[in-house]
């Protein structure tokens, strides 16, 4: 995060944001310490999932996959409107993603530019085959704050080991594109970050890609380390270098999550995902959405975060994380910035 675009994060802060944060997080550190689970205040941020559809085929995403067992479909903006008109006063950073590439929902930039009307932070992430020069000018008049596009290899060849059936030409030109609208439009917004998921096919392009972002104009990069789901005997795509990898190798040749799990979880507390068609579900790790917390189609957001379902998940996340399916291959704090 550079200097502008903390100076635009802190500007979203309004007083009664302020004290909703303050509220959630004395409730995270006293439910902590009573080990009762106790929730006060709204939800500081959210994560919308605008589409589960993808052009690509990534070997370890759901939407690349095509292995969705829930419903797919697109965000409908009258539903995000209402949601949004329930949320703003609290909410203070607004996710556009969840699983599936935002840009192929119509009505994308128009839900952004209304959630950046009601002042909130808005971020999404792309893998930024659909930033032609019409998208990109749209996308900085939207009001976006920022925009993360997702680089993981500085060749076709690298790249499309990861990102089956993506063009990088396609992803650089569109940042090209991205960066000349902001100067044309005077705007320091989006502002662009180039994220590079480690993986030992690309591990070696790494001082390239900062090359690559330096000459294109973007503002950041971002390396982030890779979750896989089949890793207990090894997978070709965890990394040799130790500093990018989620898993290491124990004395009996299986691997196993590199990261003590926390008994605790704060995003169960500020934070939870809605998917496309309403359901809420507690985090980004549930993709297929097996822990549905209440649905938005059937009752108001604020009587399911105070729910009899919610509360029970917080409760089982103070009994231990370890019990908890989409817990256990949980790395938060796994993104490395440099």
């Amino acid at each position: 995060m550079t200097f502008h675009d903390s100076l635009n994060f802190l500007s979203k802060l309004t007083p009664r944001r302020a004290w909703n944060f303050t509220q959630v997080l004395s409730s995270f550190y006293w439910s902590k310490w009573t080990r009762r689970a106790v929730q006060w205040g709204m939800p500081v941020t959210v994560s919308i999932e605008p589409t589960t559809a993808c052009n690509l085929r990534c070997p370890e995403c759901p939407s690349g996959l095509r292995a969705f067992t829930r419903e797919t479909g697109n965000l409908k903006e009258d539903f995000f409107r209402k949601t949004i008109e329930e949320l703003h006063r609290n909410l203070f950073y607004l996710i556009f993603y969840f699983q599936g590439e935002p840009y192929i929902n119509p009505k994308f930039l128009d839900m952004v530019a209304f959630a950046h009307r009601k002042k909130i932070f808005t971020i999404t992430s792309t893998n930024g085959h659909f930033l032609d020069d019409d998208n990109a000018r749209r996308t900085v008049e939207s009001g976006l704050d920022r925009l993360i596009i997702s680089v993981d290899g500085t060749t076709q060849e690298t790249y499309e080991q990861y990102r089956i059936a993506g063009k990088l030409d396609t992803v650089l030109e569109g940042a090209r594109n991205l960066v000349q609208w902001k100067k044309k439009l005077k705007s320091r917004t989006p502002h662009v970050v180039f994220q590079f998921l480690v993986v030992r096919p690309n591990e070696h392009q790494i001082p390239e890609i900062y090359r690559l972002a330096r000459e294109i104009g973007v503002d950041e990069v971002k390396l982030k380390t890779a979750q896989v789901y089949d890793y207990e005997y090894g997978n070709p795509l965890i990394p040799t270098l130790d500093r990018y990898a989620r898993y290491r190798q124990m004395p009996d040749g299986k691997w196993q999550v590199k990261h003590a799990l926390d008994p605790h979880c704060w995003k169960l507390w500020h934070s939870c995902v809605i998917t496309w068609d309403g359901i809420v579900v507690p985090c980004c790790f549930d993709k297929d959405a097996q822990h549905r917390l209440g649905d938005l189609k059937t009752a108001s957001f604020r009587s399911l975060w105070h729910s009899p379902a919610y509360y029970d998940f917080r409760r089982a996340i103070l009994r231990g994380r370890d019990q908890i399916d989409i817990c256990q291959n949980c790395t938060e704090g796994c993104t490395v910035w440099v």
